[in-house]
């Protein structure tokens, strides 16, 4: 079986092929403009995405060494995400199922991130909890079998990639923030400032990072710190960067590893573009060790948005006998059931 998969739910456009479980291409081109405007555009990464579409499709099919007459599915995309953005890949995959007569189904993308740790072996064992943790989501979630899922947990406000993101900003930093941060805080003590770790002194699986975002806000306005100023302290701002990082970090950690002790799972798996962070990986790294837990996380070019993990996860549906109305249309605000 082979399966086209489509994502364009924010700023990336990104096309792969799957055959019978195999990853045979993946091609992603980054909308990398946005940094001028200091975030996404939603207008215009949907147009972005018009003109990127089809060149993209074509590239994943030719890597693949696959014709459109040898797909046996299409999936893409249809939320969460930005509406304009998704109706892009979203139409493309519905039309172009439609032209060649074979299924289509319509692929989560918070789903898509899950799977994405079932692209390249080792994979994770069921049960296992998986964090997603991305520029728009934090999210929590217990996978008891291919594609069942139980939310446990989800951010109340800011994502943790949105607060890093924030965070770069009152900082004059690039975007987007995490890897900036993350590059500038490894030159930084992360107890130079001890910033807050909400919601970490509860049984709860939320997160909320909106107020860790506002206390940086204040310790920079109590610094009188400019950001535009050529002479910034650059040990001051790596430590706020090393910090910062770790309040996150530290949180991130103790819910998921507090989660695979009270669910009594042996596997822990992580996704989403914040799962390329360095200091997250080493802290998951020692946290797994430590507690006698098997840590799974992709290759960095499957943990921010791309179509193999959407070609993926609906190569596994298609396998389930799964597949989605031509009237399937974009949900911007999708939850993960």
């Amino acid at each position: 079986m082979t399966i086209l998969g489509i994502e364009t739910s924010c700023d990336e456009t990104s096309a792969a092929v799957v055959r019978d479980g195999r990853l045979l291409s993946n091609v992603t081109r980054p909308q990398l403009f946005h940094a001028a405007y200091g975030g996404v555009v939603p207008e215009l990464a949907s147009r972005a995405h018009q003109q990127l579409i089809i060149p993209i499709v074509d590239r994943a099919l030719s890597d693949a060494g696959v014709t459109q007459e040898e797909l046996d599915g299409v999936a893409a995309v249809y939320g969460p995400g930005l509406i304009g953005s998704i109706l892009v890949g979203l139409s493309f995959g519905k039309a172009l199922a439609y032209g060649r007569g074979i299924p289509f189904v319509g692929v989560n993308h918070m789903e898509a991130h899950i799977v994405s740790n079932f692209i390249e072996p080792p994979h994770p064992g069921y049960p296992f909890v998986n964090l997603t943790v991305s520029g728009g989501h934090t999210q929590l979630v217990l996978v008891t079998a291919p594609l069942k899922y139980e939310v446990l947990g989800g951010a109340r406000d800011d994502a943790a990639g949105e607060a890093f993101d924030k965070v770069a900003k009152l900082l004059g930093l690039e975007y987007p923030g995490g890897p900036a941060i993350d590059k500038l805080a490894r030159k930084g003590d992360p107890n130079a400032i001890q910033f807050p770790r909400p919601y970490l002194d509860t049984d709860s699986y939320e997160f909320s990072f909106s107020g860790l975002k506002t206390s940086v806000l204040y310790y920079l306005r109590d610094a009188r710190f400019d950001r535009e100023s050529a002479s910034r302290d650059e040990i001051f701002v790596n430590n706020v960067c090393a910090s910062f990082q770790s309040a996150v970090v530290d949180v991130l950690v103790d819910k998921l590893v507090r989660a695979a002790k009270t669910f009594r799972v042996a596997d822990i798996a992580v996704a989403g573009g914040v799962s390329a962070n360095s200091a997250l990986r080493e802290a998951l790294a020692e946290a797994a060790a430590n507690n006698g837990l098997k840590l799974f996380i992709p290759k960095f070019e499957y943990c921010t948005d791309n179509g193999a993990m959407v070609a993926m996860a609906g190569y596994l549906k298609f396998v389930q006998g799964t597949s989605s109305s031509l009237e399937l249309t974009a949900i911007p605000n999708l939850a993960l059931s």
